[in-house]
């Protein structure tokens, strides 16, 4: 566990203020297993086409982004969550200023 106290609830869009200009990203937990990371974009900054090896888990906390995945767009709103699966491409861009918090799980090999 980084930033989020074990047993204890917390607003995650309190946890992190946004950047004019910028994004701004304060990791959550970090383990061997995966990571929960929360970021606030202000409104026209982006994060360009990238892919990972592993399935990740956008849930978004305020604002309106747009995702591509596959070059296909994705408008998920606030309190909605959106997968993006592994090794296929996709980008993030602020159409507002918003904040998401990201969950990473890697996939373990027995």
């Amino acid at each position: 566990m980084v930033n989020a106290e074990k047993g204890r609830v917390f607003v995650p869009g309190d946890m992190v203020d946004y950047a004019d200009g910028g994004i701004v990203s304060k990791e959550l937990i970090h383990t061997s297993g995966g990571s929960m990371t929360l970021f606030s974009f202000d409104a026209g900054q982006r994060l360009s086409e990238h892919s990972a090896p592993f399935d990740a888990v956008v849930s978004v906390v305020e604002g309106e982004p747009e995702i591509m995945i596959d070059g296909k767009p994705h408008y998920p709103k606030h309190g909605e969550m959106l997968v993006m699966p592994a090794n296929h491409p996709h980008a993030v861009n602020a159409r507002t200023r918003f904040k998401m918090v990201l969950t990473m799980i890697k996939e373990q090999t027995l």
